[in-house]
């Protein structure tokens, strides 16, 4: 079986996905994020996201199994990426001090089964229906941070750490000092749930733990 591609530049999801022993290659997804126009609840946005990032991978490398997903901090029923500055950051930091909120991921594992007649990867991220063998699930965790003034968010976010994190934080940094308490799976906080992902890879044939013996 040829490696499973990791269709993301993230060296946490690269990381994570090691612990699995999983035998795969890494292939960022060649779609702009910021040009998908995703509509409905965070679960179905999220999911959107890491299937527009899949099926992206999936047809520049047809009969490739493609391992997408993409990871939201949610507080109510808004949204929070990554921030866009120091200051975005202080913002969103602020609301989710002293607060619980939702983490989201998106995972997604597809495969274009058969070559055909593919269309222009810039152009849209639909593919025809049928086209496609997908697996796709959303699994979501509680976090609830401390309570936090302005002084200790500015010294945080001086740290820099925040910065290319969905919702300002990294609980696997400086952040975890931050959080009280989370009820769900850690993993999926860090970018992959891991218990979930291996599940979705079993399903689709592919063994976990191909280094173990070797």
């Amino acid at each position: 079986m040829e490696p499973v591609i990791l269709a993301s530049a993230s060296p946490r999801r690269r990381e994570l996905l090691e612990r699995l022993g999983v035998d795969f290659e890494v292939f960022p997804s060649p779609i702009d994020e910021k040009s998908l126009q995703l509509t409905g609840s965070p679960a179905e946005q999220v999911q959107a996201s890491a299937l527009a990032k899949g099926s992206a991978a999936a047809r520049l490398l047809p009969g490739r199994w493609c391992l997408s997903a993409d990871t939201v901090v949610c507080i109510g029923s808004e949204i929070l990426g990554k921030p866009g500055s120091p200051a975005d950051a202080f913002r969103m930091l602020s609301m989710l001090q002293g607060q619980c909120h939702q983490v989201l991921t998106g995972v997604c594992l597809l495969r274009l089964p058969v070559p055909g007649n593919l269309p222009d990867p810039a152009a849209s991220f639909q593919l025809p229906e049928g086209d496609l063998e997908v697996l796709i699930l959303c699994e979501e965790t509680k976090v609830w941070m401390a309570e936090m003034g302005p002084a200790q968010i500015s010294a945080y976010v001086a740290t820099g750490e925040p910065m290319d994190k969905a919702g300002a934080y990294a609980i696997q940094g400086y952040g975890s000092s931050l959080i009280k308490q989370i009820h769900g799976c850690y993993f999926n906080v860090v970018g992959l749930p891991l218990f979930r992902t291996a599940q979705l890879l079993q399903s689709a044939g592919i063994p976990i733990w191909q280094g173990a013996w070797q």
